[in-house]
């Protein structure tokens, strides 16, 4: 096809006459594939998901501590150092 100026075109034939189609052809051996959903859990996200679990409360600590402090052997100079030292680890 020849384009000569905004009016005149030299040569032209209908789109259908120019393009030619192949009709597909039938498969016979139609690809089989199996597919399988598969979940991968990092080792960090079965951690939270046992802490998750864990119960909020340790029943047999809270009940270790309350003896203690009605014996009068829970409050030590030791347990106070180490409760100051934590507390200024967590606020540094």
């Amino acid at each position: 096809m020849q384009i000569f100026g905004p009016s005149s075109v030299q040569n032209t034939r209908a789109i259908a006459e120019s393009i030619k189609t192949n009709a597909a052809q039938p498969t016979t051996n139609p690809i089989s594939i199996d597919t399988v959903d598969q979940l991968d859990i990092s080792r960090d996200a079965q951690y939270l998901m046992q802490i998750h679990g864990a119960p909020d409360i340790r029943a047999e600590r809270v009940a270790d501590i309350r003896s203690q402090l009605e014996t009068g052997r829970y409050e030590s100079g030791d347990k106070l150092n180490v409760a100051v030292d934590r507390l200024l680890d967590e606020l540094a």
